[in-house]
């Protein structure tokens, strides 16, 4: 079993959980009754990088990286640095996450929210958009035959922006096939925790025209946001660094001045 498989199965227990507490047909009225979605492409396709800035308690590579008691106030201070989008991670076991981090986020910020998470089931996207999200990840690695396929349509059907994730020329292609107009590409191979920033060199030239490239993974201060835009990295989503950084607001600055210059 991969590290992705365990992860995978202790989703499905706790999404088992969670559809038995809360059935579609509420979350269906809770999203009847939210707000549009925002639309963070016009950011995205800015001519500098825009950073996506994540609220990130642990993970399973680092064990715990920061106490963030009030998300909402860690968002607050990434909106006032220029994020032009936050990510949630949702997921409780390994990254210490939930959907009420997900709802304090959109409660008090302007900017689009992700929901990070292993989302696998049509419920979960559902889910993000009751409680406030405005794009959902979707991995090509745990999404396979036609549910990545249906589980973007759906996605785009509720107003959700899917940002698209792939590690491999293969996912690349399944990702770039399916039209995603945001392709992200994670250093990280999900199966064994490595990272190799170099990864995204190789796949950005391959990105097709027009996709808005992100570059997830391996951040560790402005000098790598700097070289990721220079290889053609329209957005940088960085977590560990900002939230270890001692003043996320200050560096996020510093990460888009970096790579202006």
């Amino acid at each position: 079993m991969t590290v992705l498989d365990g992860i995978l199965a202790g989703v499905r227990e706790d999404l088992a959980e969670r559809e038995s507490a809360v059935g579609l047909t509420e979350l269906k009225a809770r999203v009847a009754d939210a707000p549009p979605a925002l639309d963070p492409l016009p950011a995205f396709r800015s001519a500098d990088v825009s950073i996506i800035a994540e609220v990130k308690r642990r993970s399973p590579s680092k064990g715990d990286l920061a106490v963030i008691a009030d998300p909402a106030a860690l968002a607050a201070d990434y909106s006032a640095g220029g994020a032009a989008a936050i990510s949630v991670l949702t997921e409780r076991r390994r990254f210490g996450g939930s959907l009420d981090d997900l709802a304090a986020v959109r409660a008090e910020v302007a900017v689009p929210v992700l929901r990070k998470d292993f989302i696998v089931t049509p419920y979960q996207l559902w889910e993000a958009r009751a409680w406030g999200a405005d794009l959902a990840l979707l991995m090509v690695v745990s999404l396979p035959g036609g549910l990545l396929e249906d589980l973007h349509g759906l996605a785009l059907e509720l107003g959700l922006t899917p940002l698209v994730e792939v590690h491999t020329e293969d996912e690349l292609a399944r990702a770039a096939e399916l039209g995603a107009e945001v392709i992200g590409v994670n250093a990280r191979d999900l199966t064994t925790l490595d990272v190799d920033r170099a990864v995204f060199q190789k796949l950005s030239p391959h990105i097709p025209d027009g996709v808005v490239r992100v570059a997830e993974s391996g951040v560790t201060g402005p000098e790598d946001v700097a070289e990721y835009h220079g290889w053609g990295a329209d957005v940088v989503l960085v977590g560990e660094a900002l939230v270890r950084s001692g003043d996320p607001r200050s560096s996020v600055r510093e990460f888009i001045r970096q790579a202006r210059r």
